[in-house]
């Protein structure tokens, strides 16, 4: 007895519903409005920063290995072995849920992170381009992520490989800078 589903047609795979991409481009803007408000907006809750304080290195962890799953999965997909690209990709797409569920927590708990550097010289600005950088681009990554996986698991494989083209160099970037934003933060605070 196979549990497995039956393959979708093919003149249904051809187009995706408009309805399931402005979803996900909903849920992106709200998600990406939530954070911004978490972030800039809401008063933390542990001021003096006492608890979880592992969460911006565990963030950064996780970044670290969605960023070694994404590439493992672009390296089984020019191997063509679609499982293992499916489980990679599946393994840094719980990576990255698992980074925003510990960057919502950080924030709640600490609020923003100011750094004891003055706002001038070319490592600020260095900092500041490469945070701007991988916040704008987290913002594009969000809704690209979840229209890749849509397609894929919509059997929608032709919409899958056009997407998927841009969303791996931008979610690899924002993994990759990720790690980079904190680990430049670690070293200001030292």
């Amino acid at each position: 007895m196979s549990t497995a589903s039956p393959p979708i047609p093919a003149n249904e795979r051809i187009h995706t519903p408009k309805s399931a991409v402005f979803g996900i481009l909903a849920v992106s803007a709200l998600a990406s409005a939530f954070l911004f408000w978490l972030v800039y907006y809401h008063p933390p809750i542990d001021t003096n920063h006492t608890r979880f304080l592992f969460l911006p290195a565990l963030n950064a962890v996780l970044n670290g290995l969605a960023a070694i799953a994404l590439v493992a999965g672009f390296v089984q997909i020019r191997n063509r072995n679609v499982r293992l690209h499916r489980a990679m990709m599946s393994a840094a797409f719980v990576f990255s849920t698992l980074f925003l569920v510990s960057y919502i927590a950080n924030h709640a708990l600490h609020g923003e992170y100011h750094l004891p550097i003055a706002h001038a010289g070319g490592l600020w600005w260095s900092y500041l381009v490469l945070l701007l950088s991988h916040i704008t681009l987290s913002i594009v990554a969000l809704p690209l992520v979840l229209i890749t996986f849509f397609l894929s698991l919509s059997q929608r494989f032709v919409q899958h490989r056009k997407v998927a083209r841009w969303t791996f160099p931008i979610w690899l970037y924002v993994s990759v800078t990720g790690v980079a934003v904190f680990l430049m933060q670690a070293a200001i605070r030292r």
